[in-house]
C-alpha cells in the first residue's frame, strides 16, 4: 500500500469511527428502551447526536468525505434517530394506546427513513445543497426533542432530585397527554418542505463579539444547572422555529409587506 492510499484510508476511517459511535448509541438506546430504562435510552440518543455532529465536521476537516461515509452515516442515523426513538416512545407511552400505538411509532420511523432518503438524493444531485438551511426538520432534531421530553418526564415519574423550573414542570403532565400528537407532528415536520436553519456555517463556532461569547457561556451555565429543562426548551424552540417562521413569512407575503416565499432551501 503506497503512502497516498494509506493516508486516504486514515482520512475515511476517522469520521467512520465517530459514525460507529453514533450507531453504538442507537443500539444501546434500543436495548435500554426494551428493558424499560428510558433515561438511559434518551441519553444515548442525545449522545448519538454529538457523534453525528462530529463525524461530518471531522470528515470535512481531514478531507475524508466519501460516498461510503454518507451512506454509512445515514444508516447510523436511521438506527439512532429513527428506529430507537420510535421504539422508545412506543415502550414509553404509545403502547398504552392499544392498536394505535404501533402505527404511530412506525409512522415516525417511516418518516425518518424518508427524510434521510430525501437528504441523500438531494446531496447526490446538488453537491450537498444549501449550507444554511435544511428541507424539513432534521431527523436528529426530531429525535432529540422526543428524547429531551422523556428525560423531562422521568424527573416526575422517578421523583429524582433535580434542579427544575416549576412553570415548565407544571406543564409536563399536559405534554405527556399530548405525546402521541407530538410524535405525529415531529414525523410530518421531518418530511415537510419547511426550511430549518442548518447552523453549519463555520463562523457560528467563532463568537464575533463579547455579547455573543457571554450568551454562549450563560447558555452553557444554564444547561449545567438545569440540564433537562434547558435541553428540552432548546429542542422545542428549534422544532417550532420552522413552522412559526414559515407562517410568519406567509402572513407577511399575503399582506404585501414582503415578496412571496423563496424556493425552499435544500440540504
Amino acid at each position: 500500500m503506497d503512502a497516498r492510499a494509506f493516508k486516504r484510508g486514515g482520512q475515511v476511517l476517522m469520521p467512520s469511527l465517530l459514525t460507529v459511535g453514533n450507531m453504538g448509541c442507537g443500539f444501546y438506546a434500543l436495548l435500554s428502551a426494551f428493558r424499560g430504562e428510558f433515561v438511559s435510552s434518551a441519553t444515548a440518543i442525545l449522545v448519538g447526536m454529538v457523534f453525528d455532529a462530529l463525524d461530518g465536521r471531522v470528515a470535512r476537516l481531514v478531507h475524508g468525505e466519501s460516498t461510503f461515509g454518507v451512506e454509512f452515516d445515514s444508516l447510523s442515523d436511521f438506527l439512532t434517530f429513527g428506529i430507537a426513538p420510535a421504539h422508545m416512545m412506543y415502550a414509553f407511552i404509545l403502547k398504552d394506546y392499544g392498536v394505535w400505538g404501533y402505527p404511530m411509532a412506525f409512522l415516525y420511523a417511516l418518516c425518518g427513513g424518508l427524510r434521510l432518503a430525501r437528504f441523500n438524493a438531494i446531496a447526490h444531485d446538488n453537491a450537498g445543497g444549501s449550507k444554511t438551511h435544511f428541507m424539513g426538520l432534521p431527523i436528529p432534531g426530531g429525535a432529540g426533542f422526543l428524547a429531551a421530553f422523556v428525560l423531562l418526564y422521568q424527573i416526575i415519574e422517578e421523583g429524582r432530585p433535580a434542579n427544575t423550573w416549576k412553570f415548565l414542570m407544571d406543564q409536563v403532565p399536559v405534554l405527556y397527554g399530548l405525546a402521541p400528537a407530538m410524535v405525529l407532528i415531529v414525523a410530518f415536520l421531518m418530511i415537510s418542505t419547511i426550511p430549518y436553519p442548518a447552523f453549519k456555517q463555520p463562523s457560528l463556532l467563532r463568537p464575533r463579539s463579547v455579547k455573543t461569547l457571554v450568551g454562549v457561556v450563560l447558555l452553557a451555565l444554564l444547561i449545567f444547572i438545569y440540564p433537562q429543562n434547558v435541553i428540552f426548551l432548546l429542542f422545542l424552540t428549534y422544532t417550532l422555529l420552522g413552522p412559526v417562521s414559515w407562517l410568519l413569512r406567509l402572513m407577511l407575503a399575503a399582506s404585501g409587506r414582503k415578496p412571496p416565499l423563496p424556493p425552499v432551501a435544500q440540504e
